[in-house]
């Protein structure tokens, strides 16, 4: 890393995973599961880190019982970097705690927030393009962001609408102006957008300098400011409990919304390191290869007339016959049948399961 830099990377470690139910639960969540490889995702996203960002500079943003998690996994990050948050109120609140413990030490710091539970293949050029982007933070009032080239007309990713005309280069990569996010589309829309080329889908990484981030917000978002300096002050006092009211009152909030998607002076450089946020299920046959009949399993499985199936059953053999385009997980107290076309539906179960007060389930 560059000594003139001071960059941080902050992992956001707080999801639940719920479409990743029933393996993924509020003790152990997706980033804490051997999912893409024999370690943790979360194991991974440190990992790919290194050696341009050390471990004293990575820090971490969770709820206390997931932090417990962090130091098991991830031991060599120091304690004092595993930011605990009162409780989980989404990724605004989350990075403005993280964001405000940095500005405290350096408000001229640059960070990086990058998700604990997506999967980059090319680590060398994902590397690459966060220290371009950390040069674009640096030298800039600029918010930014990756954004991965479509491969499909995704009704399942938020899009990033960009302008191709006077790109700026930083780290001899091309960085475009953001003309707007938009939500999921419907198919249609989204093949609009594919077939328009001005278009990524939003990978949910950011960039940013401390001191910047502060003014967008005051600028772009001031309901959030107001609960910026409330947080700043709390931590000058180390007073948790004040952190603990203001997490109540804070609006749970996406920074897509809160700021991203409000902000001026957002740029966005495309992500072609072999992403995928790993969101779901029907994710994984990409990852874990997939047989002749397109079958895609973990723990042996004997199938017969049957294809485009995934299975998760370590402990047991699965037997297969004339099914096709089904989600078979298997665990120790739950068992998920689920079409492979509706996964998504997943964290409904997670929702129903709640209210029924099956919390020995979630």
């Amino acid at each position: 890393m560059s000594t003139e830099m001071d960059f941080r990377a902050v992992i956001m470690a707080g999801g639940i995973g719920t479409r990743f139910w029933p393996l993924s639960r509020r003790k152990t969540p997706k980033q804490f599961l051997p999912i893409i490889s024999e370690k943790t995702m979360i194991e991974e996203t440190a990992n790919r880190l290194l050696p341009w960002v050390p471990h004293s500079k990575i820090f971490t943003i969770a709820d206390s019982v997931q932090t417990k998690g962090i130091r098991q996994f991830l031991p060599e990050i120091p304690k004092a970097n595993m930011i605990v948050e009162p409780k989980g109120r989404n990724t605004a609140p989350s990075l403005i705690l993280a964001t405000a413990h940095i500005y405290l030490q350096n408000p001229e710091a640059v960070i990086a927030a990058l998700p604990a539970d997506h999967l980059i293949k090319d680590k060398r050029r994902f590397l690459k393009k966060l220290q371009s982007g950390a040069s674009a933070a640096a030298q800039g009032a600029h918010l930014i962001t990756f954004g991965i080239p479509p491969a499909h007309p995704s009704t399942g990713y938020g899009y990033i609408h960009f302008s191709k005309e006077k790109p700026a280069n930083y780290g001899g990569d091309q960085f475009f102006s953001v003309i707007r996010f938009e939500e999921k589309p419907p198919y249609k829309r989204a093949c609009s957008f594919l077939e328009s080329g001005d278009y990524f889908w939003n990978s949910g990484m950011f960039l940013w300098r401390a001191s910047v981030f502060v003014d967008k917000l005051e600028k772009h978002a001031p309901e959030m400011f107001v609960f910026w300096k409330k947080i700043l002050a709390a931590i000058k006092k180390n007073d948790e409990q004040a952190l603990t009211t203001i997490f109540n009152e804070i609006t749970a909030r996406s920074i897509d919304y809160a700021l991203m998607e409000r902000a001026q002076g957002v740029i966005v450089c495309q992500g072609d390191f072999g992403w995928s946020d790993v969101g779901s299920w029907s994710a994984l046959p990409d990852i874990w290869g997939v047989d002749k009949q397109n079958n895609s399993h973990r723990g042996e499985c004997l199938s017969l007339d049957s294809e485009n199936c995934l299975v998760l059953n370590p402990d047991k053999l699965t037997a297969l016959v004339g099914v096709k385009d089904l989600i078979i997980v298997d665990t120790e107290d739950a068992l998920l049948i689920c079409r492979k076309d509706l996964d998504q539906k997943v964290k409904d179960i997670v929702i129903k399961l709640n209210k029924s007060g099956r919390t020995d389930l979630l």
